[in-house]
């Protein structure tokens, strides 16, 4: 009770009400200014903030599931394009061990063909110093053997009449024939 008689006694000491000024007390003034204009703002602009509000709200609602959506999809794509690399390794490394093998074999065909074909030359070597060992020899045969004809002949000649003389060379030749057939 003695509030309200305190607050009456209040308004007993205030300047005259019938006058209408301007209060200079700035901290009086512009505290009751400002608790107006905020409670107009308040009352009045409630449902405009509480909409702005909602609204901003549902705009980042939808980018945080737009967000986890993409991110879904980017982690898909992530698994799969691993899945693709792991694949494609594999088949890197398989190529690659094919690819080794198969020089492995090329190798070793080339190799071996290179032996066949050495020994081939070596056997085709030794075939033609043998051949040319035997044209050899059957050329010194041929001429050993006419020089010693040809010197028995001789010796033949100097000791012989006609009659012996023509016998003695009817057999050299018919001998002579003989070895030809033998050497062929």
């Amino acid at each position: 009770m003695k509030n309200v008689t305190d607050s009456c006694v209040f308004l007993v000491h205030w300047p005259s009400a019938g006058s209408f000024g301007f209060n200079t007390d700035i901290l009086a003034t512009n505290l009751i200014n400002l608790s107006v204009v905020f409670g107009v703002l308040i009352f009045f602009g409630k449902g405009v903030l509480s909409d702005l509000l909602d609204n901003r709200k549902q705009r980042i609602l939808n980018t945080i599931r737009n967000s986890e959506e993409l991110r879904g999809k980017a982690i898909e794509q992530l698994e799969k394009a691993r899945a693709r690399l792991k694949k494609v390794e594999m088949e890197a490394d398989q190529f690659r061990i094919n690819g080794y093998s198969e020089i492995e074999r090329e190798k070793m065909n080339l190799i071996n063909s290179t032996y066949k074909t050495l020994e081939q030359l070596e056997n085709y070597k030794n075939e033609t110093i043998n051949f040319e060992q035997q044209k050899a020899i059957n050329e010194v045969r041929q001429q050993v053997f006419q020089q010693a004809l040809q010197g028995a002949l001789g010796t033949l000649n100097s000791c012989l009449n006609n009659e012996l003389h023509l016998r003695t060379i009817n057999a050299n030749i018919g001998m002579f024939g003989a070895m030809n057939e033998i050497t062929d």
